[in-house]
């Protein structure tokens, strides 16, 4: 009987999309081969052996990337409520007995020092209780009624992460919920004035921010104003610096000045693997080089020809994902392909932008190429539940 099950499980992952098989792969060597040149050099003992801690987080990943990919995709119906709800515990429990690195509470430690991040758990499980909801058959999405529930069931998970605080990691939910809601039949005046709203809530939070100064307005009252913000002094220093780097050149942007040299001074060719100065000297700080700032790494070493294979890469990855989507009739299906698409897009556009200079620091990583154990097991996870996807894709039969 195991045996059978085993021949089973190995035919549908023979069936599988090889593509992205193949480009999640070579995405996956890649970051450890750059997350070893980001610390090889280290003094610190804890960070040098990143590479080897993430080729473990790999194999458990790559564990639960053939779990998803063999396990029918239909049954996170049945789990989407223990799902979310399990995510929602963590959440609160993070608050409570988290532990706080660089002024944030985002970890709870388990044993051996090992820990994990609820607020990356919370993003894949936000994505499959959104896919079951929209996609369930007689359901009317069109309502008001409905796109309130939606928004309710994103804004739970979303507010506790800003308790962290984590406003990057906050901010991923409303594009995702806004594509899933688009894609499911939600009318676009619905997500099209939320949308609008949210724009002039932004606007209002940066004219809170930047307008007292440029007012004159006293260092009092201007930390006044922005204390309603209900930003946390570094993200507000960091929307501050975003938008005048030389406000605090040596303290806040720093990183981004540095991340902007190194991908500068790769030129087309790059400096060579394990020869980017910015790295080796030590001014990309090594705290963040092997997980915020990887893409600074790659493009200093391999240039601009690296660091557009790397977006060719992703890409592709992409592609893929939004190319099984068409391809099954399955309503669920499809959502949960989209969802996972949306959520590695933003992760990528907004990660290479604020390493560029476009974009505040936010602290999100680079999906497969960053180090780190949550959110790489995270995206593993949504990727095999792609391929689960690709490999019931039946054209014959709509579950709509």
């Amino acid at each position: 009987m195991i045996g059978l099950q085993l021949k089973s499980s190995l035919r549908d992952l023979w069936r599988g999309n090889r593509c992205l098989h193949l480009v999640t792969g070579l995405l996956l060597i890649a970051g450890v081969f750059f997350i070893y040149s980001s610390t090889y050099v280290s003094e610190d003992e804890a960070v040098r052996p990143l590479y080897l801690r993430q080729m473990v987080w790999i194999g458990v990943a790559l564990c639960l990337y053939l779990f998803f990919s063999v396990t029918d995709y239909r049954q996170l119906k049945r789990y989407e409520w223990p799902i979310f709800v399990g995510a929602l515990v963590l959440l609160v429990l993070v608050l409570f007995l988290g532990h706080t690195i660089y002024g944030a509470k985002r970890w709870i430690m388990l044993y051996g020092g090992i820990g994990i991040q609820p607020s990356e758990v919370a993003k894949l499980a936000t994505i499959i209780l959104l896919a079951g909801r929209l996609s369930e058959p007689g359901r009317n999405r069109r309502t008001p009624h409905e796109l309130i529930l939606t928004l309710f069931f994103v804004a739970l998970p979303a507010i506790l992460i800003l308790q962290q605080p984590d406003l990057g990691t906050a901010l991923v939910f409303l594009p995702t919920a806004f594509v899933l809601m688009f894609v499911a039949g939600v009318p676009f005046r619905y997500i099209g004035g939320l949308a609008a709203v949210g724009l002039i809530v932004v606007a209002l939070l940066l004219s809170a921010l930047l307008l007292p100064a440029r007012l004159g307005a006293g260092e009092a009252l201007q930390d006044r104003i922005a204390s309603f913000t209900g930003l946390s002094g570094y993200q507000r220093a960091r929307i501050e610096v975003f938008f005048n780097p030389a406000l605090d050149p040596l303290g806040a942007g720093w990183n981004r000045r540095q991340s902007e040299i190194a991908v500068g001074s790769g030129g087309v060719r790059g400096k060579g693997y394990l020869q980017g100065t910015q790295n080796i000297l030590g001014y990309l700080p090594r705290s963040v080089a092997p997980t915020d700032f990887i893409y600074s790494v790659i493009a200093e070493e391999k240039g601009f020809v690296g660091a557009s294979a790397v977006l060719g890469a992703f890409g592709l990855l992409l592609l893929t994902i939004l190319h099984t989507a068409l391809r099954t009739l399955d309503a669920h299906g499809r959502l949960l392909c989209v969802g996972v698409a949306t959520l590695l897009f933003f992760h990528i556009f907004i990660n290479i932008a604020m390493t560029v200079g476009l974009m505040p620091i936010t602290g999100l990583p680079l999906p497969l190429l960053s180090y780190g154990g949550s959110f790489l097991m995270v995206v593993m996870s949504a990727l095999g539940i792609v391929q689960s996807v690709y490999i019931r894709c039946d054209r014959r039969t709509s579950y709509r």
